[in-house]
């Protein structure tokens, strides 16, 4: 499947939350999306399934991502501050995400801020996967 998103978009999307919104309906990137988290919450014993359908996927992995940090919020610390080290998330994006929605709920604000770094990650891949495709090295320059 050719994948017809220039680099400036997804560099566009990677800077601003409002550019991601157009990634949220697109299959391969919720499926890479998905995949990531899985990754992410499965090296702490925690499963997170995915049914693959793009309609219903942020909602699917919100709610479970949100069980399990409630959980891990209420018995946890160090598993938490673990798991957002592994899947990099700062402890400005949680500040910014804090003073942006003071009445969000502490697990669905990390959940929805999970969702949206590990998107960012997937349109990093990309957007550096198109830079190398777009300037192939000499491999007799090294």
């Amino acid at each position: 499947m050719e994948d017809s998103t220039s680099n400036e978009q997804l560099l566009q999307a990677i800077q601003t939350e409002d550019g991601l919104q157009d990634y949220y309906q697109r299959q391969e990137f919720i499926r890479q999306t998905a995949q990531q988290i899985q990754k992410d919450f499965a090296e702490f014993g925690i499963e997170i399934s995915f049914s693959g359908n793009p309609d219903t996927a942020y909602d699917e992995l919100f709610r479970q991502m949100n069980g399990h940090l409630q959980y891990i919020l209420d018995t946890q610390h160090s598993v938490l501050f673990n798991l957002l080290y592994r899947i990099d998330l700062s402890i400005a994006a949680i500040e910014k995400g804090i003073l942006l929605h003071p009445e969000a709920n502490t697990s669905e604000l990390l959940s929805d801020l999970i969702i949206k770094r590990e998107l960012k990650k997937v349109l990093l891949r990309h957007y550096f996967k198109k830079q190398a495709e777009g300037n192939p090295t000499n491999s007799d320059s090294f």
